[in-house]
C-alpha cells in the first residue's frame, strides 16, 4: 500500500482514526472532544479530533444524464467540457455513483443528511401532511463544519426548506425554495442584469411537449434565449454565470474577515435542468453537436408500437410519455441538444470558478466536488427529465472529488458503487468529525487513498409522489467481474423491473425468463433490506405479500400489527 500523509495520520490508517464513533481505535490515545451542536441542551453530540481543515468547495448540479459524463456513453465525447475534464485530471472520479431518489428534494435531503429521507415528494405537489422539507431537529453536515471553525456559504437552489440552510450557513443564506429558479423575481439577479446593461431574457425558440391529440403545445422545456428586446443574450449575464459570481465574491467576503477560518462554499446550479435558458453565442456548437446527435434506440421503439406501453411495462413510464407528449422525433433530438449545450454553459462558468480560486491561491489545496442531485432521461424511452420511477438514468449521478495536491492523491477512477449519502460522512471524516447519530452513508476516504479493495453495497432507492403517483423501491448488487444490476419493486402496479447497469439503452429484463435467477437473486436481496430495517415497514408489508412465492418461507406474525413495533 502506498503511503500518504495528510490530517496528520497515514492514508491507510485514515479510516480508523476518524471513521469510528465515540473515539479512537485500541491502543491510542483519544485526543477528541466531545461537542455539541446544540450546546444549551446537550443535543446533537459529536467527537471532534484536531486536524489539517482544508477548504472545501461543493458544487451540485441539477438533473445531468449520463450521457454527459459517464464514461460508458458516447455523446459526451462530441460534448466540450474542458473545466469540468481539468477538474477530473486532478481528481477520483466514481464511475457508479447514485442518488437515492430521482426527485429533487428527497435527493437533496440524503445528500445534506447523509440518510435515507422521509421526503417523497416535492413540494410543488405535494398532498397536505406530506413532509417536503426538513424537519427542525434534523441535521445537515454543514452544521458540523460550522460548529469546528469552518466559515459556511451558500449559493443557488435550497428546495428543502430555509431554515435548515440557516442553521448550516448564515442567516444571508439566500436558499431558493423551489424546483425553478428565481429568473424573473430575484432581486440581486435582476440588479445584476442592470449593472452589465442587459434586459431579462425571453425565448427566441423554445421547446414543447404535445398533448394527446399530438398537436396542442403543452409542456415548456425551454430553449434558446435573447434579451427582452431582441438583442443577443451574453453568457456572463446567465442565471449560473451570476451563481458563479456570488460564490466568489462570498469567498472574498470570508477571506476579508480575517478570521483565518477555513471556508466551506456550497454552490448549487439549476443548470441543466429544463427549462432550459442558452444564451447566444453557441449557435456553431449548437449546428455540430445536432449533426452528431441522433435518437436513442428506445424512443424508436416506442414509436414503432406507436406509443402503446411495452409489454410488461410499468404503467408508470406510459403515464410519464403521455405527460410530456414528445410524439415529435425533431423535438427530442432539439432537446438533447440544448441538454449538451445548456452543460457547456456550466462548464464555461466552472472555468471561471475554478480560474478565481487559482488567482487566490485556493485551488491546489482545497477540496473541489463536483455531483449532481439525480440524473435525466435525455429522451430514453420517449421520456425525457425525471420521474417516479427507478430507471438507471435517473439514478445515475457524477461525483469527481479533487482532494488537496500535498496529499498525494492522484487521479482514478473507483468502479464500486457509491451513494450521494456518502458525501456527508466523507467530509466529516475528513475533517475530524465523528457525530454520535446514525449515517445509511459510508466514508469514501478508504476510495480516495485507495486503502480500501472495491466492495459491493447495500443501496435502496425510493421514489413516491410527483407529478405522477407510483411508491417504489429498488436495489443494486455489482459484482468485481463487472456484472452490475438494478431490481425494481413497484408497490402500484402489477410488474417489476430488472436492469443491466451496463447496457447503454438498458430495458427491463424481468419478464425475460434468461434472468429468471438473478432476478431471484435480488429480490431476496431487497426482501432482506425490508424486513430488517425498521423505516422501511410499510414496503415490507407489501412487498412480503406480493413476492409470496419468490420469498423463503417464515414463520407467522403479527401481520396486523396489534403491537406495533
Amino acid at each position: 500500500m502506498r503511503r500518504r500523509t495528510f490530517l496528520g495520520v497515514s492514508a491507510g490508517s485514515l479510516g480508523a482514526a476518524f471513521g469510528q464513533t465515540g473515539g479512537q481505535a485500541s491502543g491510542q490515545r483519544d485526543d477528541s472532544e466531545v461537542l455539541y451542536l446544540q450546546k444549551k441542551r446537550g443535543k446533537h453530540s459529536f467527537r471532534a479530533t484536531p486536524g489539517r481543515r482544508p477548504n472545501i468547495f461543493l458544487i451540485s448540479a441539477d438533473m445531468v444524464s449520463p450521457d454527459h459524463y459517464h464514461p460508458s456513453r458516447e455523446l459526451h465525447r462530441h460534448m466540450r467540457l474542458p473545466a469540468l475534464q481539468s477538474l477530473r485530471d486532478d481528481a477520483v472520479e466514481f464511475s457508479n455513483a447514485f442518488a437515492g431518489c430521482p426527485l429533487c428534494a428527497p435527493a437533496r435531503a440524503m445528500m445534506m443528511t447523509g440518510r435515507y429521507t422521509y421526503i417523497t415528494a416535492n413540494g410543488e405537489r405535494a398532498h397536505d401532511g406530506h413532509e417536503t422539507v426538513l424537519r427542525p431537529d434534523d441535521v445537515i453536515f454543514p452544521e458540523y463544519l460550522k460548529a469546528i471553525g469552518y466559515t459556511n456559504r451558500h449559493c443557488g437552489k435550497g428546495h428543502l426548506g430555509v431554515a435548515k440552510f440557516i442553521d448550516g450557513f448564515d442567516e444571508n443564506v439566500d436558499a431558493w425554495d423551489r424546483w425553478a429558479p428565481p429568473i424573473y423575481d430575484d432581486e440581486g439577479y435582476l440588479a445584476y442584469l442592470r449593472g452589465m446593461g442587459v434586459k431579462p431574457q425571453r425565448y427566441r425558440k423554445e421547446l414543447f411537449g404535445l398533448e394527446p391529440d399530438r398537436k396542442t403545445p403543452r409542456a415548456a422545456l425551454g430553449g434558446w434565449i435573447t434579451q427582452a428586446d431582441g438583442a443577443p443574450f451574453p453568457l456572463e449575464a446567465q442565471y449560473t454565470r451570476y451563481l458563479i459570481e456570488q460564490a466568489i465574491q462570498k469567498i472574498d467576503a470570508a477571506r476579508d474577515a480575517g478570521t483565518g477560518s477555513p471556508i466551506y462554499l456550497q454552490l448549487d446550479l439549476f443548470d441543466p435542468h429544463q427549462p432550459f435558458s442558452i444564451p447566444s453565442g453557441l449557435e456553431d456548437r449548437e449546428k455540430e453537436l445536432s449533426a452528431a446527435f441522433g435518437l436513442p434506440e428506445t424512443y424508436k421503439d416506442v414509436t414503432t408500437r406507436d406509443w402503446r406501453p411495452a409489454p410488461g411495462e410499468p404503467k408508470v413510464y406510459d403515464f410519464y410519455r403521455r405527460s410530456w407528449g414528445l410524439y415529435d422525433g425533431a423535438t427530442v433530438k432539439s432537446y438533447r441538444v440544448a441538454n449538451a449545450l445548456q452543460m457547456e454553459v456550466i462548464d464555461r462558468s466552472i472555468a471561471r470558478f475554478l480560474q478565481a480560486l487559482k488567482e487566490r491561491g485556493l485551488y491546489d489545496e482545497s477540496v473541489i466536488i463536483f455531483c449532481a442531485d439525480h440524473g435525466e432521461m435525455n429522451g430514453r424511452h420517449a421520456l425525457v427529465d425525471k420521474g417516479v420511477y427507478l430507471y438507471p438514468d435517473v439514478l445515475r449521478i457524477p461525483l469527481v472529488i479533487k482532494m488537496p495536491k500535498s496529499y498525494g492523491i492522484k487521479r482514478h477512477r473507483v468502479e464500486a458503487p457509491v451513494s450521494q449519502l456518502d458525501l456527508a460522512p466523507t467530509l466529516l471524516s475528513l475533517t475530524g468529525v465523528a457525530p454520535q447519530e446514525r449515517f445509511d452513508g459510508q466514508s469514501l476516504l478508504g476510495y480516495l487513498d485507495e486503502s480500501k479493495s472495491p466492495v459491493d453495497r447495500e443501496l435502496l432507492f425510493e421514489c413516491g409522489w410527483h407529478t405522477g403517483v407510483n411508491f417504489a423501491c429498488a436495489v443494486q448488487r455489482w459484482k468485481s467481474s463487472g456484472e452490475h444490476h438494478l431490481y425494481t419493486y413497484n408497490a402500484s402496479a402489477f410488474e417489476d423491473e430488472l436492469y443491466d447497469l451496463n447496457a447503454l439503452e438498458a430495458r427491463n429484463l424481468a419478464p425475460n425468463p434468461q434472468f429468471k435467477t438473478i432476478r431471484q437473486e435480488m429480490i431476496a436481496r431487497m426482501g432482506r433490506l425490508l424486513r430488517n430495517d425498521p423505516r422501511w415497514i410499510g414496503y415490507w408489508h407489501s412487498f412480503r405479500v406480493d413476492h409470496y412465492w419468490n420469498l423463503p418461507r417464515e414463520k407467522a406474525g403479527d401481520y396486523q400489527m396489534f403491537r406495533p413495533q
